[in-house]
């Protein structure tokens, strides 16, 4: 077996709440913890050092590290004159985060869009149908726009990104004012849109 440095305590830490966070989000523990070992170490690693730094069997780290490709949260890479493969998460956090939210509406939200499409095709035969498709109706409304919504927000840069974040409030207090000129009793020629 190889000598590697063993993780500090703020890393062992990081690593076990990603792990157990992991498990909230869908994906395993070993896989979180995988993940977060990769992203706090900053440099490639092959899979014995992510076995050993772990102390994880090698089939689960194999196992583990096809899952994050499959996520598009590692990706392979190959050093000249060794035959090992190594893998690294995205160097820019914002992809990381893209990645995790476009998965997540992937397996997620897809599947249920999916289910109230073919819902709402159907003709309702009582009184109690009709108000659950118009409550079904409700809902595909409103993940149909915030979808929309991410779709605009995945085609934004970094920089606007944090931009657009760091607004916080003051985009809802924008909202707000445009609200007061809307309704304070303008003529519909002074209405703001």
């Amino acid at each position: 077996m190889m000598s590697i440095t063993p993780l500090t305590p703020l890393s062992l830490r990081f690593i076990s709440h990603f792990g157990e966070m992991g498990s909230r989000w869908g994906i395993n523990r070993t896989v979180g913890q995988i993940y977060a070992l990769l992203y706090v170490q900053g440099k490639a690693l092959n899979a014995d050092e992510i076995a050993e730094h772990l102390t994880f069997s090698r089939s689960n780290v194999s196992m583990g590290l096809k899952e994050l490709q499959s996520w598009r949260l590692v990706k392979l890479l190959h050093k000249p004159g060794d035959r090992r493969e190594y893998f690294e998460p995205p160097q820019d956090i914002w992809d990381i985060f893209k990645a995790l939210l476009e998965e997540r509406r992937r397996r997620e939200i897809e599947p249920t869009l999916s289910m109230l499409r073919d819902a709402l095709l159907e003709q309702p035969t009582n009184e109690a149908d009709q108000v659950a498709q118009q409550r079904m109706r409700e809902m595909y409304d409103l993940i149909e726009l915030s979808s929309s919504w991410f779709d605009d927000v995945q085609r934004l840069s970094p920089e606007t990104l944090t931009s657009l974040m760091k607004m916080g409030s003051k985009v809802k207090k924008l909202l707000d004012v445009r609200e007061k000129f809307r309704f304070s009793g303008t003529s519909n020629d002074t209405v703001i849109k």
